[in-house]
């Protein structure tokens, strides 16, 4: 039986067992749990999460059922309330170990963290790796823990509602056109991943497919489907491209893009800063959080217009 006390970099529980720290994976801090040493080192051990006796106050259901095997959401059985104080306390705890700054200054001049009013359907880009399961049927939806083993999940919490409507139709097309999925290990068939980003400001989303391969059969008929699928009344696609990608590598997108419908970007707005984003374009993927960190950045800076702004990175 282990308390949990505290949870690790990458959202693992860890708990003690007679002064011997052990880290468990999907338990959550004030957990009392039945744990399973599977690996045991001098100083710590690996353990795995076999029962939880004495459910955290901080434990919720989350929402989304195959939390545990994808590698996107660690700790979505805490509360968001605690994830925010888990956050705060890992940055804090970095700058005090890592960073040397003494308990006092962070005492006196860090400030609480800016969580979001709803933390979910937030993302504007995802990037979904297309393959097949055990039985020949073709899946999209992302990779589980540390590994390329997809989780098939279309409807994932962190994404627009929309992707599901998308990627559903891709897979659908792709089956009805017998266009194969591409297989790591071999380093043949099509369809590598399928990119979607949107505009939360504007609604325009962009489709891109990453393939294995210079064209996509069929594609006239690829994006007359995509553009009669009934989405929600704000969102509109208005970016339909492939980009090539041939290479036996972990990279994603292709070093090119096609536009096959509609431009070769999307248009989205920070505040009233106007950004035409590609496929191949960084941009924050947190729209909510991201005025808000630049909003913060701009007030701390108090600029009169009368400086020289260096932005680094």
């Amino acid at each position: 039986m282990v308390t949990i006390e505290d949870m690790g970099s990458d959202g693992e529980g860890i708990g003690k067992f007679q002064g011997y720290p052990i880290f468990v994976k999907d338990a959550v801090i004030g957990d009392v749990a039945e744990v399973k040493i599977v690996k045991a080192k001098k100083n710590y051990a690996y353990g795995r999460l076999e029962k939880v006796l004495t459910p955290s106050s901080f434990r919720v259901t989350p929402k989304c059922a195959f939390h545990k095997q994808c590698g996107g959401c660690q700790i979505q059985a805490l509360s968001y309330e605690k994830q925010l104080e888990w956050k705060e306390n890992k940055v804090r705890n970095n700058l005090l170990r890592i960073g040397g700054i003494p308990k006092e200054v962070l005492d006196e001049v860090m400030e609480p963290i800016v969580g979001m009013e709803y933390p979910y359907h937030f993302r504007n880009k995802a990037q979904y790796p297309v393959g097949t399961d055990r039985n020949g049927k073709l899946i999209t939806g992302f990779y589980a823990g540390r590994t390329h083993s997809i989780v098939a999940n279309t409807d994932c919490y962190l994404g627009p509602v929309e992707n599901k409507v998308i990627l559903e139709y891709v897979l659908a097309f792709m089956e009805k056109s017998f266009i194969p999925a591409y297989d790591e290990q071999t380093g043949k068939g099509l369809v590598r991943h399928v990119l979607i980003r949107t505009g939360f400001t504007t609604g325009e989303i962009m489709v891109c497919v990453v393939i294995n391969g210079n064209s996509l059969p069929q594609s006239k008929e690829f994006v007359d489907g995509l553009l009669g699928l009934e989405l929600n009344l704000n969102r509109h696609i208005t970016s339909i491209s492939i980009s090539p990608n041939t290479k036996n590598t972990n990279v994603i997108m292709g070093d090119s893009v096609k536009t096959l419908w509609g431009n070769s970007y999307i248009v989205d707005y920070i505040g009233d800063t106007k950004f035409r984003i590609s496929p191949l374009s960084f941009y924050q993927v947190n729209p909510a959080q991201t005025e808000k960190l630049y909003g913060l950045a701009l007030e701390y800076a108090n600029l009169t217009g009368k400086e020289t702004v260096w932005d680094l990175y």
